[in-house]
């Protein structure tokens, strides 16, 4: 095949994103206003946002000798993801306003070069552009987590998330080595037709493979770097990390598995199924006992990534759209319940579940909210989460094998337990008194519209059939 320039038109979603980058950047150096300049970035996002989804039906295919794969499926999740991080730019307006006026141009510069190596992760035909782009995603990502300047949280929070990434970057590199040599090739399709009479470097390799990208979803037991980073983190780049990192890094996972290890789907659904039922228990235990609200939210989300892998274990077309629906009412889910936090903490710099005391008497639609977003997290009917949950939930028991059965069944355990917790946060809102409760504050208009679209998803986007059914047509045939 001969690589030339014009390939690069089948990237439409990444020579989008990078004109909006170097307008950003040439932007940042001109505007001395940063208001101005959040109102430009911003309007530049949502216009490449709102582009990406005329793109999103393309038709398959690939460029520089299928190292880049395109198709409808690969355009819907990298649109899930732009509205995601649109969603997060709107939380964090009043804290660029606020804390990070000197940062705002880095904020934006680094936030989308991270989501450029999500859309090589999620478009990736080979491991070596994969793991291009999981760098590329990573390493800004640090620079991210360390915008935090009170106190020295946010030195500590990036240190452990770069550490922890380098060593996970490291096992995974090595596994991809193994790859190579036991397979002679890096591209998928290649590495299914060699992926054969499995032998004991075999498994190694796909563990190796298997823990490098179980830190970038927080399973466990990969998940040690995640609350300590949550907490650290600005609470905007928070949410970024435990939704649009997370998104892309499963849909690329789940890509890898159906595609490069599609003959030998035992294998690695054994490693599967203990790493779902630990990473779903540990999380949800572990929840219980915090008290700040950005750790709980971190093993909130460690749980809610076994819950998700429920979809990439059933390795069906089912699966994966079921996978691709949770992602998108998880995106919402969490964005609200992080955004309600940031709201707070921006104006008052409480973060402790006790704070939330009484937050009905004083701040009646926050703590609403709040509610609907731990009803959906939960998955309690009619809320949008239960139909996730529903969704996945049926993908695995379709199998009709004993051990599907089995693993539905603990984690339908585990979802009795999670409502628990997410309990304790409407129960300190509407029930526990305090004497002292977060004042009435008014939240800013980006927020406010940002909390808006997720309340409104969660109440209504488990009704719309279609959305599930697009979701389902896209995914035919992308999984063996």
């Amino acid at each position: 095949m001969d690589l030339d320039y014009s390939q690069f038109l089948s990237m439409s979603h990444e020579v989008s994103l990078v004109v909006v980058l170097i307008v950003l950047l040439l932007a940042d150096l001109l505007i001395k206003n940063k208001k101005a300049f959040q109102y430009l970035a911003i309007a530049a996002f949502a216009l490449h946002t709102v582009a990406g989804f005329y793109s999103y039906t393309d038709l398959a295919g690939d460029a520089f000798a299928g190292m880049y794969v395109s198709g409808a499926a690969q355009s819907f999740v990298k649109n899930i993801l732009n509205v995601g991080t649109l969603i997060v730019f709107f939380f964090s307006f009043e804290w660029n306003n606020n804390e990070n006026k000197s940062g705002v141009g880095e904020f934006f510069f680094l936030t989308l070069s991270t989501l450029i190596g999500m859309y090589f992760m999620v478009s990736a035909g080979d491991f070596l552009f994969f793991y291009i782009g999981l760098e590329t995603a990573s390493i800004p990502m640090a620079a991210l987590v360390a915008m935090n300047k009170k106190g020295t949280e946010g030195a500590e929070a990036a240190a452990k998330y770069i550490l922890t990434a380098s060593f996970s970057s490291g096992v995974m590199l090595f596994g991809i080595s193994l790859i190579y040599g036991a397979c002679g090739s890096l591209y998928f399709d290649e590495v299914q037709a060699a992926f054969t009479n499995i032998t004991a470097l075999h498994i190694f390799a796909l563990v190796c493979f298997i823990a490098g990208v179980g830190f970038k979803i927080s399973l466990v037991p990969f998940h040690f770097w995640t609350a300590d980073t949550y907490q650290g983190a600005p609470t905007g780049i928070t949410a970024y990390l435990s939704v649009i990192s997370k998104g892309a890094a499963v849909f690329a996972f789940m890509s890898i598995l159906y595609k490069a290890f599609a003959n030998e789907p035992d294998v690695w659904q054994n490693i599967l199924w203990w790493l779902i039922v630990i990473t779903i228990t540990i999380g949800n235990l572990f929840a219980i006992r915090q008290k700040n609200l950005k750790r709980f939210l971190a093993f909130s989300s460690i749980s809610q990534a076994g819950y998700i892998m429920l979809g990439v274990y059933a390795s069906s077309q089912t699966g994966m759209s079921s996978t691709i629906y949770y992602i998108l009412i998880y995106m919402f889910t969490n964005l609200a319940a992080f955004g309600i936090i940031s709201a707070i903490e921006n104006k008052t710099g409480k973060v402790g579940m006790d704070d939330y005391n009484g937050l009905y008497s004083t701040n009646p639609k926050l703590a609403f909210a709040m509610t609907l977003a731990m009803f959906s997290l939960g998955g309690i009917p009619p809320f949008a989460g239960f139909f996730s949950k529903f969704f996945i939930f049926a993908a695995v028991a379709s199998s009709k094998v004993y051990g599907d059965y089995v693993l539905v069944f603990l984690a339908l355990l585990n979802t009795i337990i999670s409502l628990y917790y997410y309990l304790l946060v409407v129960k300190a809102m509407f029930i526990n008194k305090s004497e002292s409760p977060i004042e009435t504050i008014k939240i800013d208009t980006m927020s406010r519209v940002a909390l808006l679209v997720c309340v409104v998803a969660i109440l209504v986007i488990g009704f719309i059939s279609s959305i599930y059914m697009n979701i389902y047509n896209i995914s035919d045939g992308f999984a063996n």
